[in-house]
């Protein structure tokens, strides 16, 4: 699907040190998610570049500070002050957020935490790791981090993509609808659109 020679070519600013090790997983991995055309394939690594700042991340970061948790997480931080014990505590900040929902146990349980967002593109939640360790035949629930390592943050976010029926949008060429469905808006939109301008050269679409 994709060489070392053409991505570094195609796609320059991103990290080959991050990128090199999904190549060989590329062709193994997504064609079985039937992502497999080349507008398919283009606009899906299109998103994962970005989801994932160039393969770079595939954990989610929790560090925020207080200000940040009151912007971004307001409905669990009403206040500033309500954020003093949990600035700088990613652990802390995950299992309040978290808690009570996408199948995960309350603040004291610790599955926020356990089950944050791994993967090029974030699986959040013990319901959807659930879900994911059914597909994929692995058990993503006693080893959470697993999710993390290069053939299964490719996986995940493959699974992801099949399941929000994503390749329907990618095959319209519509980056507005396979950007919502994955982000629920239109965060980085111009960047994802720079990166999906790329891999389309490179598929010669």
């Amino acid at each position: 699907m994709i060489t070392e020679a053409e991505f570094n070519a195609v796609v320059p600013d991103v990290n080959w040190n991050y990128a090199k090790p999904y190549v060989p997983l590329f062709t193994e991995i997504v064609d079985k998610y039937d992502i497999n055309t080349p507008l398919r394939q283009a606009h899906f690594l299109a998103q994962i570049t970005h989801e994932s700042g160039g393969f770079k991340y595939t954990k989610e970061n929790l560090n925020y500070s207080g200000k940040a948790l009151y912007s971004v997480f307001r409905k669990y931080f009403p206040t500033l002050d309500s954020t003093n014990n949990y600035a700088r505590q990613p652990e802390k900040i995950a299992n309040r957020v978290y808690a009570n929902r996408m199948g995960n146990g309350n603040e004291g349980s610790g599955e926020g935490w356990k089950f944050r967002g791994r993967g090029l593109i974030q699986l959040t939640g013990k319901s959807n790791y659930e879900a994911f360790s059914k597909t994929a035949n692995q058990d993503f629930i006693s080893n959470p981090d697993l999710v993390a390592t290069p053939e299964w943050a490719l996986a995940s976010a493959c699974w992801f993509w099949k399941q929000r029926k994503i390749n329907q949008y990618a095959d319209a060429d519509d980056i507005h609808m396979v950007t919502k469905r994955i982000n629920g808006g239109f965060n980085g939109l111009e960047h994802r659109q720079h990166y999906l301008d790329e891999y389309k050269k490179l598929f010669k679409i």
